[in-house]
């Protein structure tokens, strides 16, 4: 299917306007859960940081200009009756602005400059442009005029609180360009004209949304937005970031985190393998000394305060089988030696003396930071933490006979068997898993979807706990999708996180665990209702479960690649 090159419209409210490879976006969103009155160039450099705020004003007055604000992938756009003002990206790192019958005041978003925090502006002689340097992010962001008039400038070279910034006028056609830079580069000179970066722009992102979902079709009609999502969130390597990397947003979680990766990476894997391969293999580039992945990694900081559950066998797996690109022994050899070490720290830092089965020492390790599984206590075995790593320890084995380690196969299957035999005799309790404390051995169960991950074994399980796992997920199903708690709970909560909401992760797992155990009705009406709730409300971290409406960071990539698998294996089971 050919896109149309103009490429979907959204709501700048949702969705930043950015481009892939930029780590700057256009949007109100300032911070976690504020909205700005007017729209901002938000870094992502050191953090979130809304640099600088761009004001349309009236050309008459010089007031502030109540516009309409309007968006697609190449083109974002504030529309008056007296004019409008248009960006377009010119490159990663440059945006091009023009008005006609409107002003534009550049603003930096800080008022106060201190030693140590703010937004310095200067007008640089040896470029002739105007500057702002930003500590908090520490770069600088140059305005260029291309042509019109400056009506204004304001808090040139000044300290302490104040405003800074400049005025475009209005009084004819006007073009600028901005630039987020280090310390210096040569004076800006256009590449091209608005015109054509604009086309530019549309064109590269049709070329993306063509390669990365050549399937869709009126069917799946939320797939060019879910798309522009992905893209729009890539980053080019820079600071701790070493590959090329989709954001979890440029919203407020604008992080890798170490389970998240692996949706992305599969949903991009049949069109973009490269760009696939760099999202499964981010996180393990920054693996430590006990084989632990850290928890996130972003421009400028690693966390290892708490890590995430081992689903990277069960995406190998997958990954393999959508990848476009063959694998030879070293890309093969390189992941057999990463999935070793992740998978050797869970069977020995995050097993008690003694155990068969490794623990969480927090929700968060989990990735389902407040679920009622760990109400009772928080150093805790569960029987998902189990199933994911029986999932690892089969591919570890497939993947050592693929490389000539007979030895080191039968071992990873025997530990496979050994602790798939465990969680059932240990955590089984005959019609539900438990979970068990670490230090006190009692024993629980809740309420909590987490509680039938282990559906995700799919073949694996026996055929009358799966049966049993099916009835229980189908409880959790509303009208929108699996509820993270049961509705009936009375630890429910709409905006609950874990704890109520429906999110995309535990959604494609079960999925796909109930597939494979053979109950494809109850698979096929997950997906469907998940489809359908993308398609109505968006790509949101989370859903309430019983109305359907997006919750916290509404440009959440994992959510977006998630329909993409679903919508592209539900077109493709239509197709025979």
């Amino acid at each position: 299917m050919t896109a149309d090159r103009s490429g979907p419209p959204f709501s700048v409210r949702d969705v930043p306007f950015s481009t892939r490879g930029s780590w700057f976006d256009i949007s109100p969103v300032v911070a976690e859960k504020t909205y700005a009155e007017d729209l901002h160039l938000v870094s992502h450099q050191n953090g979130m940081h809304a640099v600088l705020s761009l004001v349309p004003l009236e050309g008459a007055t010089g007031d502030r200009a109540e516009t309409r604000v309007e968006a697609t992938p190449g083109l974002l756009s504030w529309i008056h009756p007296a004019g409008r003002v248009e960006l377009a990206y010119e490159s990663p790192d440059t945006v091009r602005l023009r008005g006609a019958g409107l002003a534009l005041r550049v603003l930096a978003t800080a008022r106060t400059l201190t030693p140590f925090s703010g937004t310095y502006f200067f007008h640089d002689a040896a470029a002739d442009a105007h500057v702002f340097t930003s500590y908090e992010t520490g770069r600088r962001y140059r305005v260029t005029v291309l042509c019109g008039t400056v009506t204004d400038t304001f808090g040139g070279q000044a300290l302490g609180s104040g405003d800074r910034g400049l005025t475009v006028a209005a009084d004819g056609p006007w073009e600028i360009a901005v630039e987020e830079l280090d310390t210096a580069r040569p004076p800006y000179a256009p590449s091209a004209a608005f015109g054509k970066i604009v086309e530019t722009a549309r064109n590269s992102f049709a070329d993306f949304v063509d390669t990365v979902a050549p399937w869709r079709s009126s069917a799946t009609p939320a797939a060019e937005l879910a798309a522009y999502v992905v893209w729009s969130a890539t980053v080019r390597p820079t600071g701790l970031v070493t590959r090329p990397a989709v954001l979890m947003s440029k919203h407020w979680m604008d992080k890798v985190w170490s389970w998240d990766h692996c949706f992305n990476a599969l949903a991009l894997a049949p069109g973009c393998p490269e760009l696939a391969w760099d999202q499964y293999h981010l996180p393990f580039d920054h693996q430590d000394e006990s084989g632990a992945l850290p928890d996130s990694v972003t421009h400028s900081e690693i966390l290892h305060n708490f890590v995430k559950p081992p689903i990277h066998g069960w995406a190998f797996a997958h990954l393999r089988r959508r990848l476009s690109m063959p694998l030879g022994p070293a890309e093969l050899t390189e992941t057999y030696d990463r999935l070793e070490r992740w998978t050797g720290f869970w069977l020995t830092a995050r097993r008690a003396p003694g155990a068969e089965l490794p623990h969480y020492q927090h929700g968060n390790d989990s990735g389902w930071d407040n679920a009622t599984t760990f109400d009772p206590e928080r150093v805790v075995v569960t029987a998902d933490l189990s199933a994911f790593l029986v999932l690892q320890l089969h591919q570890l084995a497939e993947l050592a006979t693929e490389l000539g380690k007979p030895e080191e196969a039968r071992r990873w299957t025997r530990t496979a068997a050994e602790t798939q035999a465990a969680m059932l005799d240990q955590l089984w309790s005959g019609d539900r898993f438990v979970a068990r404390g670490v230090g006190t051995g009692d024993t629980w169960s809740s309420s909590s979807l987490l509680d039938l991950m282990p559906i995700v074994l799919g073949e694996h399980l026996p055929d009358d706990i799966s049966g049993v796992l099916a009835d229980r997920i189908e409880a959790h199903l509303t009208p929108y999708g699996l509820a993270t708690e049961l509705p009936t709970s009375p630890h429910y909560r709409s905006d609950g996180y874990w704890r109520g909401p429906i999110w995309a992760p535990a959604t494609v797992l079960i999925e796909d665990g109930l597939r494979r155990a053979g109950h494809h009705r109850p698979a096929d009406e997950i997906s469907a209702r998940f489809r359908a709730l993308c398609e109505t409300y968006g790509f949101a971290e989370n859903f309430d479960a019983l109305t359907g409406t997006g919750l916290r960071d509404r440009a959440y990539t994992w959510t977006a690649s998630s329909y993409l698998l679903l919508a592209e294996a539900h077109a493709r089971r239509g197709s025979h």
